[in-house]
């Protein structure tokens, strides 16, 4: 019989596909890879991929590896996708492919399956990343075969399966839009959401925090130590990366920080609307981004700022593993190691505010910056330095002169 992994999480959809895959002659091991989203029973889900005919069911907890390992580095790059977008999907994505292929390569199956459809950036960072680490496992992406399709055409019909193959599910054939969580954010899309005259923010029922409008009036502080562009301290106390992401997350939802609601452009080419929440991981960007202010060369932080965009548009498509990105990743962790300080952030409705930031690498020479008279800069140079740096402009204003 052939074997079959399934990122499995217990929902309408894969509960569907691990029937039809077993319909299809597949003997599937069930794979739930827990990132933080939220389960009301996670032996409960493994019993009913049990249940169900999967051959084996396993729970992989790579939340700490998910912070650690995927979200920080991206975090140093200080890389959002069009500006906005933190990646909190994008960068769980390839951590899904390498764990099922892990559990693929021990119990010898031949392919991958997953529950991704043909209009998304998911099934992109799935298959990109799978074939990346090992070629030789077929993907199968139910929703892009077209006998599946036709099987499945609505939430109706999916529902109608499971109640014919007595698989038990939580689902109705109708919902205002979509959601998809782990320990670094939430998403929302799809359903009402699509109508862009439909107010995003107003609809989606929030499930890391408050609006600001309900926040406390008071602000709160927080304090974060930063080692070479790692947080690593919390108010004074060392914790690991899952421990600062989910305090962070908790602190700053209570005072309404890291919503947004954009449009975006997928890999496949058409324009989305997404909601999302991050409030740790919006309050972890400030803090980094403030000792490097004080620690980071400027024409590095140019540099960095300048490829920035590049990063976060190969995590947004899938491309983790990838030559380019193990050289980039070999870049920002060279550029960070001076990244090392302390910064206290005020939170207040939705707002992020610098209270304080030092650093024992700081660049920041006050009596060279003052504009107070005397200090240690000499402001006759600034002269010869504009001469220098006129040069070509006076060159060419006397060859071609400009209309003004």
């Amino acid at each position: 019989m052939k074997s079959c992994v399934l990122a499995y999480s217990g929902g309408l959809d894969t509960s569907v596909i691990l029937g039809w895959l077993q319909d299809k002659g597949y003997e599937v091991h069930a794979v739930y890879v827990d990132l933080g989203q939220p389960c009301e029973d996670r032996e409960a889900t493994m019993k009913k991929a049990r249940d169900c005919g999967a051959k084996s069911a396993r729970i992989v907890d790579v939340r700490e590896e998910l912070c650690r390992d995927f979200a920080f580095p991206v975090l140093a790059w200080q890389a959002k996708y069009e500006q906005i977008y933190l990646l909190g999907t994008s960068i769980a994505r390839p951590l899904i492919s390498k764990v099922c292929l892990e559990v693929a390569r021990e119990v010898g199956a031949t392919a991958y399956a997953h529950g991704a459809t043909g209009k998304g950036n998911d099934q992109c960072r799935f298959q990109l990343a799978a074939e990346a680490l090992d070629p030789n496992v077929e993907t199968i992406a139910p929703w892009r075969i077209e006998e599946f399709r036709n099987a499945f055409p609505g939430r109706t019909e999916l529902i109608a399966y499971c109640a014919e193959k007595n698989i038990p599910v939580k689902a109705s054939s109708s919902k205002p839009y979509s959601s998809d969580e782990n320990v670094l954010h939430i998403s929302y899309e799809a359903g009402q959401l699509e109508e862009l005259n439909v107010n995003g923010v107003e609809l989606v029922d929030f499930g890391m925090g408050v609006s600001p409008q309900e926040a406390p009036d008071k602000e709160e502080s927080v304090t974060i130590g930063i080692e070479s562009g790692v947080p690593v301290s919390l108010n004074g106390k060392q914790v690991s990366a899952l421990e600062m992401v989910e305090s962070l997350n908790t602190i700053a939802g209570r005072n309404g920080v890291g919503r947004i609601d954009m449009v975006e452009n997928r890999f496949v080419g058409m324009k989305s609307r997404g909601v999302y929440e991050s409030p740790g991981m919006t309050v972890l960007y400030d803090a980094v981004m403030n000792v490097e202010q004080l620690t980071m060369d400027r024409d590095l932080m140019h540099l960095r700022d300048r490829m920035a965009p590049e990063v976060a548009e190969m995590v947004y498509y899938g491309f983790w593993y990838a030559p380019k990105m193990d050289a980039l990743m070999a870049f920002i962790r060279e550029a960070q190691k001076p990244v090392t300080g302390e910064v206290t952030l005020k939170l207040y409705k939705g707002n992020i505010i610098v209270d304080s930031r030092t650093s024992p690498n700081s660049l920041y020479d006050a009596e060279i910056a003052t504009m107070e008279g005397g200090g240690s800069y000499n402001q006759d140079d600034a002269e010869g330095f504009l001469r220098i740096q006129g040069l070509p402009g006076r060159v060419q204003a006397s060859v071609r002169p400009r209309k003004y």
